[in-house]
């Protein structure tokens, strides 16, 4: 799959412009870890782009990302991608087994966090947040009450780094997009 056949996939599912650019932070951290554990970045960054694109489907009863996974499938969209994009939902029965499986997981919760934490500096600029500042948030539970702090702390854990690491490692990603991301 191509980054350009992800691209389609979410034009035509996804038009929130805030999810959109949640996917291409998902995109831009999973494929810093692909680079950190040489892994392919095409097909992470593949991965992290498409792993919330079914988010607006079937409203209240839409059950993510669960619902999106037939539609992958019957695009063509190889296996190991649609169950990445399923392992980065909390279901407790999933096992996540790969490392692109514990990074789409991994990614997801912290890139909302550390674009709060940009939306609070004065200028809103990704290029004013350090890894110490998102720290200082994450250990702040009246900031950013919905992002759970232990899917944070478990995705680094699961993926072998610190949760400075983490933090690290997704924001220097995100910062390297941060004009596509508007901050």
């Amino acid at each position: 799959m191509t980054r350009d056949e992800a691209v389609a996939i979410l034009d035509e599912y996804l038009q929130n412009k805030n999810l959109r650019s949640h996917c291409r932070a998902v995109e831009a951290c999973m494929r810093s870890y692909a680079r950190k554990f040489g892994e392919d970045e095409e097909l992470w960054g593949v991965t992290g782009l498409l792993h919330d694109f079914d988010y607006e489907l079937n409203g209240e009863q839409h059950h993510h990302p669960k619902d999106g996974a037939p539609i992958l499938r019957q695009k063509g969209v190889p296996e190991n991608i649609v169950r990445a994009i399923l392992a980065h939902d909390d279901d407790p029965g999933f096992v996540r087994e790969t490392m692109m499986e514990k990074a789409c997981y991994a990614t997801d919760t912290i890139t909302g966090l550390i674009v709060a934490v940009a939306l609070v500096r004065p200028n809103k600029k990704l290029e004013e947040v350090t890894t110490e500042s998102v720290l200082k948030k994450y250990k702040d539970p009246g900031f950013s009450r919905n992002v759970n702090r232990e899917n944070i702390a478990q995705g680094a854990a699961l993926l072998g780094v610190t949760l400075e690491e983490h933090i690290g490692n997704c924001l220097q990603a995100m910062q390297s997009i941060h004009e596509e991301l508007g901050l």
